[in-house]
């Protein structure tokens, strides 16, 4: 019994050793955590302001990219080599195709929303030259780029629709 006794005794002298030990182990738990996270969010921080103009030149690029494949751009620029609409057609088709490779790469800075937006305005942009293409009454190159720039009178082009996204994802970043 004295033995006990003097077990319980050890014990309560243990007792809130053992409780301020836990307790300090909690603390220091916490409170290094608490320092990872502000270590983390500076890190982040300094990594936006680092990455703020790559983004910035990448929605440039898109920009560029829109405005080069606008109709509005791109007949005046790509001229029909023959007569024959198809070859015409083919012909702004692979420059459209060859501008949007050279910018594939800007999609790692975008959003994917973005870059979605962007590609539907290409790909609507091809649409467009291939259904103008294929009515009777276009007979010849020429008259398959007065029948594109007419239609874009009345609207506004896909690639005007890609533009103002990419302003509204801009805006966004402040």
């Amino acid at each position: 019994m004295d033995q006990a006794i003097e077990i319980l005794g050890y014990l309560s002298y243990l007792l809130p050793t053992v409780v301020v030990g836990g307790i300090a182990y909690y603390f220091f738990k916490v409170y290094t955590e608490h320092e990872r996270e502000i270590r983390h969010m500076e890190l982040r921080k300094e990594n936006r302001s680092d990455l703020l103009p790559i983004k910035l030149q990448a929605y440039e690029r898109l920009t560029l990219f829109l405005e080069r494949i606008s109709p509005g751009q791109l007949l005046p620029r790509v001229k029909p080599i023959g007569t024959d609409k198809h070859d015409y057609e083919n012909l702004l088709i692979a420059n459209i195709e060859q501008e949007f490779e050279h910018n594939l790469v800007q999609q790692v800075y975008v959003s994917a929303r973005c870059w979605n937006a962007i590609r539907a305005s290409k790909n609507a942009t091809i649409s467009l030259i291939r259904n103008k293409n294929m009515s009777d009454k276009i007979t010849s190159a020429d008259k398959l780029r007065e029948a594109i720039l007419t239609d874009l009178l009345d609207k506004s082009s896909p690639s005007d629709t890609g533009i103002a996204y990419i302003k509204n994802e801009i805006s966004n970043l402040w």
